[in-house]
This record gives C-alpha cells, sequence and structure tokens, in this order.
C-alpha cells in the first residue's frame, strides 16, 4: 500500500548567518505569534521532456506543504526578479534579498523512459548568502511524485524549523455517507493532507476508533459486525484482520497499541461498569488495570510505555487521570470546569491533548502531563477526538456541524491555537489516527 523511496543524504549540516544575525534561519516562535518566514519556490527544472508536467505537480505540492503549515509564506512568482535556467546556475542573492525573500528553494525534475522519477533540491539563505546543507537527491516511480514532494518539503521544514517532519505521512479514518440519521461508515486512510484516499473496509458494519501502531503497519479499530463492539486488528499491508480475543460476556471497545505494538489498552464494560484492561499482544491474556465503580475509558499510552492517561467519572465528573500500567492509584490531572475526554499523549511526551465539554461547547485542548498550562486551541458544536502528527507540531480532530444537516469533518490546529484548516475530502469524516513518517 505504501511505496518505498530511495533517498541519498549528501549533507544536513546547517549554514550559519552572516554578520549582524549570527543565527541559522529559523522561524521563532513566540506565545503563539508567529510570522511566517518568506520563500521563494521557482518551478523545479524538468530535465527530460517527459518531467514537465511531473515537476510543476511537485513545486506545488511542496509550496501547499509548507505554506500549510502555517510557518511559511510563499512570494508569487510574479515578484522575481531574477529567472532561473538551470538547477546549476549560481543564486543571484541580491535579486532575492530585494524582494525579501528568506528562503530560496530550487530543485530539478527528471523521468526516464521507464517511468523512474529523479529529484534533486537545495535550500539557500538569502541573507547569509549561503546554502544549508548540501541537498538531496530521491529517486522512485513516477508514480509517487506526491510522495517525492512530501519529503522534500519534510526536509526544508526539518532545516529551517529544526522540527522533526510529518509532511510524509498517513493518517487512518472513518469514511461516512448517507444521511444523519442512517450513516454508513468504513474505515479509510489517506495522506496527511487528504489526497489518496483508499477504503480498507466495506459498510457493511459499524466501525469506530481506528488507531495506527508507531510503525505505521497496523490499525486496531471497533467493529459492530457481529452486533456488539468487538476490536479488530488489521494489517495495511494486505489489509487482512483479525477479532483480538477479549473477555467474554462483555463489550471491548477503545483500543491503543503501546508503542512498541507488543500490548493493546483498551476499554471493557460488563454490568454497567467500564474499566481499562491491558492485552499482550502475542499471547492474547488481558490483565485489568482499573477497579472502580465508575466508567474508565479512551485509555492512550505515554511515549515511553510506562504510562496511560484515561477519562473516568470517578470522581462524580468526567476528568482526566494517569496511572502506570504496573498498576497503582490513578492520579487526577484535570481540575478546570467542564467535563473532559479522549486525551491522547503527544509523541514528544511534554503534553496531552484532550475534548473539553464546558459552557455547551466542545473543543480541542492540550495541557502539561502535570495538569498545568491548560490551553483551549479549539471550540465549536462538537470538536472531539484529537490525534497528534508525528511531530507533535500539530492536532488533527473532528468537527461535527450543528442541525439535521450537519456532518463531521477532519479539522487540524497547531498547538498554539493558530492555523486551523479543514482537510479537503469528497464526504463527511470522523475520528482520524495520524501515524509516522513513512
Amino acid at each position: 500500500m505504501i511505496r518505498i523511496f530511495a533517498i541519498w543524504l549528501t549533507s544536513l549540516c546547517l549554514a550559519t548567518m552572516a554578520a549582524a544575525q549570527s543565527k541559522p534561519l529559523r522561524i521563532e516562535i513566540n506565545d503563539g505569534v508567529i510570522e511566517p518566514l518568506s520563500y521563494a519556490i521557482p518551478n523545479f527544472e524538468a530535465e527530460t521532456l517527459a518531467a514537465g508536467p511531473v515537476a510543476e505537480q511537485l513545486t506545488r505540492v511542496i509550496a501547499s506543504d509548507l505554506t500549510g503549515s502555517g510557518l511559511f509564506r510563499e512570494l508569487p512568482a510574479s515578484t522575481f526578479i531574477a529567472q532561473r535556467k538551470t538547477f546549476a546556475e549560481p543564486v543571484r542573492y541580491p535579486d532575492w534579498r530585494a524582494i525579501n525573500t528568506q528562503a530560496l528553494i530550487t530543485g530539478a525534475v527528471a523521468v526516464d523512459g521507464g517511468g523512474r522519477l529523479t529529484v534533486k533540491f537545495r535550500v539557500f539563505d538569502i541573507f547569509s548568502g549561503k546554502e544549508l546543507g548540501k541537498g538531496l537527491q530521491l529517486a522512485g516511480s513516477v508514480n509517487g511524485v506526491r510522495r517525492m514532494a512530501h519529503k522534500v518539503a519534510d526536509q526544508v521544514y526539518s532545516r529551517i524549523t529544526g522540527e522533526g517532519p510529518y509532511f510524509d505521512s498517513k493518517v487512518v479514518f472513518v469514511s461516512e455517507t448517507g444521511p444523519k440519521d442512517n450513516r454508513r461508515k468504513r474505515l479509510a486512510i489517506m495522506d496527511y493532507d487528504g489526497a489518496n484516499v483508499q477504503f480498507l473496509t466495506d459498510s457493511r458494519a459499524i466501525v469506530l476508533k481506528p488507531r495506527m501502531s508507531k510503525d505505521g503497519r497496523q490499525v486496531l479499530y471497533t467493529s459492530y459486525e457481529s452486533g456488539s463492539p468487538q476490536i479488530y486488528q488489521m494489517n495495511l499491508a494486505n489489509v487482512q484482520r483479525r477479532a483480538l480475543p477479549t473477555p467474554t460476556g462483555g463489550m471491548a471497545f477503545s483500543p491503543r497499541f503501546s508503542p512498541n505494538g507488543e500490548r493493546v489498552v483498551y476499554s471493557y464494560e460488563v454490568g454497567g461498569n467500564t474499566d481499562v484492561y491491558l492485552m499482550d499482544v502475542a499471547s492474547a491474556r488481558s490483565a485489568r488495570l482499573t477497579n472502580s465503580p465508575s466508567i474508565e475509558t479512551a485509555p492512550s499510552f505515554s511515549p515511553d510505555g510506562r504510562q496511560i492517561v484515561f477519562e473516568s467519572d470517578r470522581s462524580g465528573t468526567q476528568q482526566l487521570y494517569i496511572m502506570p500500567i504496573s498498576g497503582g492509584e490513578p492520579r487526577r490531572i484535570s481540575f478546570g470546569q467542564g467535563r473532559y475526554g479522549s486525551p491522547v499523549w503527544s509523541p514528544r511526551g511534554d503534553l496531552i491533548a484532550f475534548t473539553k465539554q464546558t459552557k455547551g461547547r466542545f473543543g480541542i485542548g492540550v495541557m502539561r502531563v502535570d495538569g498545568s498550562e491548560e490551553r483551549l486551541l479549539s471550540a465549536s458544536f462538537l470538536d472531539e477526538g484529537p490525534t497528534w502528527s508525528p511531530n507533535g507540531r500539530v492536532i488533527m480532530f473532528t468537527r461535527e456541524t450543528q442541525g439535521a444537516s450537519g456532518a463531521p469533518a477532519l479539522y487540524s490546529v497547531d498547538i498554539t491555537g493558530r492555523n486551523l484548516r479543514k482537510i479537503p475530502l469528497k464526504s463527511p469524516a470522523s475520528d482520524p489516527a495520524w501515524g509516522p513518517v513513512q
């Protein structure tokens, strides 16, 4: 399902700024106030006749990735003074400084008779007059041009921001069709930006809450095909699936993989009581983690796999708790007004994202793992179900509109609360689960 491309890395060392700046080219982020970095990206040079349309498409996808992050601002080609003709020609730095370009991205594309695509690119710090690194060359099939573009954009993004990449990643979600009172749901997977949607299941049974493994090869989800909720595991390479054995007599749902993929934490309801269970995947044996006469659900592992965060109403209202997977008394971390749910640990380990209900509205928020520095990033009639980008910079979630014609859609937002964006999909969608960089 996922194509692999060979990548040759020449150098990734960052050049230092000259004179008064004396720092590497970086985007400064202070209290959510971000001045996007201006960049120019002339159409990549087509080194072969067949490469013309591919070069233009690849250039536009790179620009879409960078601008879409909210951290970069593309300068229109109509403002360019310098007109580059070949990839190898020297950069005329004064021409680019004259239009306030901070970074310049140049590249070249070749396609041979067998459909093999080769892309090379360079990044320049215009004000220091130096190149950032020594460029990269990527090779693969011409059918993988969008993924090649994501790879290039990831490199540019990481060099300038100093953060990990996230453009070359996939998202599993629930695709929905039909009227609001009779929705048909099936699992699907897409590029992070909504392109290349592929369906993983049919719509004969309701499916909910897909969750991808850290290596991006497996998906857990809840299905009602047996008439009651059951946890399934799917191999994304061949779309083969199996039901995971859980205790009999109750309902299992809300599963998540541990970071190493060897365990699954999930919710199990029996006799009107819901607790959190831990399963060893190899032996299929489950152990009960919580034991309280309350509803305890939506567990999520910490990045090191030693703790979980979950929601519980043991205090009388829906709140967030953390506990070791080895057992022990859960520790409450949410103390604001309202109800908290669907917590997810950031891959960086420093934040927990959650859904919050207060004053009749639902929003997505984040807090430190000790419960401090809580802040809301969004709010609407119904925002729920956050999932983290692989670098911990962006959160994707479901937003549902109000009324009989209301429908769910996927949105993303930066952890500063800026750059709220709707993911362009052709049909309603919910329950996103962001996978790793490929």
